[in-house]
């Protein structure tokens, strides 16, 4: 019997499910942690949300640089979205467990727009390195035909770099230990439990981390590098101010993001150093979606205004039907 069933997980069956350990395996901490989660979960989507009709509704913020932030945050939404209602499940019920289909879909749809935001990341400085650099050439480079092109494949390429990667981590053999320590089902988790040979996938992972995380990574320090030394030469402080606090909110979310990204694939995962990885893939994974509109809404100006003039115009339009009804 012990022998048919080891042969069924090996052979990668439906009917074996992983068991995720989670964060912190403290059942007195659960409900806290719920909901601190599902806190941390609501403001992030509805934040997010928000933005992205914002820049929908309102024209003022009809420019690159609010289309990609509107697509940044629908990516955020989408992103956390992927881990955060698992995870909030698994609290609520005590359910841990995972089916290895669906730990292998929540993989693909994670790396999907994990990848996906690396290349936008990459994107929205380079935009704003036309703006400030390339002030006259602006407006005939970023036309919306080109924004629309730039945005679409930094989605196309996410979801070309998880679908490249997928197909070798599904066709892997698990045997022994169920249990994935960690929240959701990464890569290198999964890799521990594998009992077929997992260099092949390793490779692959690695040339595409290459282009999905070292290549934009270096472009986006390009970008503010050109950034930084043009507003060097800008001889009123106002003046550089003024211009670099138009790059300090994607400054802050890049350098959130890349830093904990960075560590947690690069930090060995030795038993003594597990925890702290999961801690960083917390930071990396759930935080920044609720970090992005907190830093764009309460930072910025345009956006701040924006959120006014349509609770304004929603006012109106709530106040002229009352006045419509008879008997109002």
């Amino acid at each position: 019997m012990m022998a048919m069933e080891k042969d069924q997980w090996d052979n990668g069956t439906s009917s074996w499910e992983f068991l995720l350990l989670g964060m912190w395996n403290i059942p007195s901490l659960q409900t806290t942690l719920f909901l601190l989660l599902l806190m941390v979960y609501l403001v992030s989507v509805v934040g997010n949300i928000l933005i992205v009709a914002l820049v929908v509704a309102d024209w003022h913020l009809h420019t690159p640089m609010y289309f990609f932030l509107g697509n940044l945050s629908y990516l955020e939404t989408c992103y956390s979205s992927t881990i955060l209602p698992r995870l909030l499940d698994s609290f609520l019920t005590g359910d841990r467990t995972i089916s290895v289909q669906g730990c292998i879909v929540q993989f693909y749809f994670f790396g999907s727009f994990a990848a996906s935001e690396c290349y936008l990341l990459a994107i929205m400085p380079y935009n704003r390195y036309l703006a400030i650099c390339q002030p006259l050439l602006y407006a005939s480079i970023m036309t919306w035909k080109v924004c629309l092109q730039m945005a679409a494949a930094s989605w196309l390429m996410g979801f070309l770099i998880s679908t490249a990667i997928t197909p070798f981590l599904s066709q892997l053999k698990f045997c022994g230990s169920k249990a994935i320590d960690h929240f959701f089902c990464d890569l290198a988790p999964l890799l521990e439990l594998a009992c077929s040979d997992t260099r092949k996938v390793t490779l692959i992972a690695f040339v595409f981390s290459f282009l999905d995380i070292v290549f934009p990574f270096l472009s986006t320090l390009a970008s503010y590098a050109c950034i930084i030394a043009v507003i060097r030469r800008i001889p009123s402080s106002v003046g550089s101010q003024k211009t670099f606090s138009t790059c300090s909110s994607h400054l802050t979310v890049v350098s959130v993001f890349y830093s904990t990204l960075i560590i947690v694939y690069t930090l060995p995962r030795t038993s003594q150093l597990r925890q702290l990885n999961k801690v960083f893939s917390f930071f990396y994974t759930v935080l920044t979606s609720l970090v992005n509109p907190l830093i764009y809404s309460l930072r910025n100006r345009e956006v701040r205004e924006a959120l006014r003039r349509v609770l304004r115009k929603a006012l109106a339009i709530s106040r002229a039907q009352n006045i419509a009804v008879p008997g109002s």
